[in-house]
């Protein structure tokens, strides 16, 4: 505990600043989350609280914000209705079955961490995390777009006249003071975002200006108000939604689902934030910590979460840190939700939402447009594809399909870069020298650099420089050695590693006569034996 909070220390005035202004900016997009989701606001608000909290003690990223996000929101919503459908219209079934499933969604994302499943975020290339977080940059915006318009008979409609003027004016006003701040010594003493939204609101209510505010918008949105008191625990769960095959089968997909868009934003937040601080978290930590919280957070009512790049973003450039100005986020949160609720909702949306613009200007990866004639076009198809289909479906299909995209034109790649150099023998012996990686895409341009029919009697490949990779290069070389001998000729490996010689070994018996093991040739041996190189050039002998 002692080394816990001397960790914090250097950086206290920081980052409970920057908790304060994070929690301001969580407050909206909670409700908001929620209301796409079709639950209560309060549920929104209490699973930014309590993942938020959670995450922040126990994560595997110091500095980073999780909350509710609208990636989970948009799943929970088929989730909810058909929940609903299973009981009376008055029942609120779906709001269970939501918990149930939050609970279950960090089982699974537990699971994820305990078989270390948080490294393979490493495979993610760099056009797949330049589309996510444009594609991420384009959804925020987008989200905010949604705070211009009004209620209006039942319906929202985009604001107009004097109403819109004025809304721009604030926005563009609280994005003026943000760029400007940094430029003064002001915002050493606190964060430029909280300063932009303390002011804004001084100007609203100084003014008297009639313009949507927190509490407003809460009560648009079919709510009471922002205020509640403690999280209780959910014991109409185990009365409520039976547990038995049924449920499992219905809720199960939806948990698999929001666990990994859960654990592919967290993770892919958490390589952005290790970037932005040049600083390294641990991805199987944080997959513990945020199946923890969505555990703790179903149980007590609430709507699940996972890291928010936004608020993350507005914490590291406010100066937070460290794992307090997390802690002090959430349970500024909280605090807002017991005792300032009156507050709160005076602050105007117009100046969150101005923050959130600036957050977007920050996220967007504008160097992709600089570098565009200077990556292949591959790696530019694969930005666009991300940030698309992070747009038009969510971020696990944008991921799971830039990652496949680049994957294929990998080996398509390497496919094309096996290479066979042919030489004779004074003793008439034909000698292959393999170059490039063996590997399933590129076993047919192998087979084409043989010819059995018209090769001499004694053939021998050379693998100095190739790899056998996996099974279908194995096959592919047992049938070449079928071919030699059905031709009755002789045929020999060598310069193959140890690794490969255990495969092909593995695979067939016959290997052991025709691998070459007596090598004199002491590229082999450096090749083969990479444990055997010198520690240090002092071990050299020059």
């Amino acid at each position: 505990m002692t080394e816990f909070i001397s960790k914090q220390l250097p950086n206290v005035k920081n980052d409970v600043l920057s908790g304060i202004t994070v929690a301001l900016a969580l407050v909206p997009e909670a409700v908001a989350f929620a209301f796409v989701a079709g639950v209560d606001p309060l549920v929104g608000l209490y699973a930014a609280f309590m993942v938020g909290l959670i995450t922040s003690v126990f994560g595997g990223r110091p500095g980073m914000i999780s909350g509710a996000t609208g990636a989970l929101a948009v799943v929970m919503v088929s989730l909810v209705a058909r929940g609903n459908d299973l009981g009376a219209p008055d029942e609120n079934l779906g709001l269970y079955y939501l918990f149930a499933t939050v609970i279950l969604m960090g089982f699974i994302q537990i699971t994820a961490g305990v078989l270390k499943l948080g490294k393979f975020v490493r495979l993610i290339p760099h056009p797949v995390m330049m589309g996510f977080v444009n594609g991420l940059a384009i959804v925020i915006f987008l989200s905010q777009l949604g705070m211009f318009k009004k209620q209006v008979g039942g319906e929202k409609v985009w604001l107009q006249g004097m109403e819109l003027y004025l809304m721009i004016g604030l926005v563009g006003l609280t994005m003026l003071m943000m760029w400007v701040l940094p430029k003064f010594k002001l915002t050493a003493k606190m964060p430029e975002a909280l300063l932009a939204i303390l002011t804004i609101s001084a100007v609203v209510i100084l003014f008297k200006f009639d313009v949507a505010t927190v509490g407003s918008f809460i009560r648009e949105g079919g709510g009471e108000g922002l205020k509640g008191g403690l999280p209780k625990f959910q014991w109409e769960i185990f009365s409520k939604v039976p547990f038995n095959w049924t449920t499992i089968k219905f809720i199960f997909p939806y948990a698999l689902i929001l666990a990994a868009i859960g654990l592919i934003e967290s993770l892919m937040t958490l390589n952005l934030i290790d970037d932005l601080t040049d600083t390294r978290g641990n991805g199987n930590k944080e997959c513990l910590a945020q199946g923890s919280a969505n555990i703790v957070t179903g149980l007590f009512g609430g709507m699940g979460g996972c890291a928010m790049i936004g608020q993350s973003i507005i914490n590291i450039k406010s100066g937070g840190r460290t794992r307090l100005s997390g802690i002090v986020a959430a349970l500024t949160l909280l605090a807002f939700i017991l005792f300032a609720s009156s507050y709160i909702e005076q602050v105007p949306i117009a100046a969150l939402v101005g923050v959130m613009f600036m957050v977007v200007v920050g996220t967007f990866a504008w160097s992709s447009f600089r570098i565009i004639n200077k990556v292949p076009r591959s790696d530019v198809f694969v930005i666009i594809l991300v940030s698309a289909l992070t747009v038009i479906f969510d971020l696990a299909i944008a991921v799971f399909a830039g990652v496949i995209v680049s994957a294929l034109v990998f080996s398509w790649e390497n496919a094309k870069r096996i290479r066979a150099r042919k030489r004779m023998r004074e003793d008439g012996t034909k000698v292959y020298e393999i170059w490039g990686p063996l590997f399933f895409g590129s076993i047919s341009a192998f087979n084409q650099k043989f010819d059995p029919k018209n090769d001499p009697d004694h053939v021998e490949i050379d693998f100095v420089e190739s790899r056998i990779s996996d099974h279908s290069a194995i096959e592919a070389i047992l049938n070449l050695v079928k071919k030699y001998e059905a031709e009755n000729k002789t045929i020999h490996l060598k310069h193959l590693s140890e690794e490969c010689k255990a495969l092909l070994y593995k695979s067939d018996p016959r290997f052991h006569q025709i691998i070459i093991n007596d090598i004199d040739d002491p590229r082999y041996h450096l090749a083969a034996n990479p444990e055997e190189f010198p520690k240090s050039l002092s071990e050299y002998h020059l």
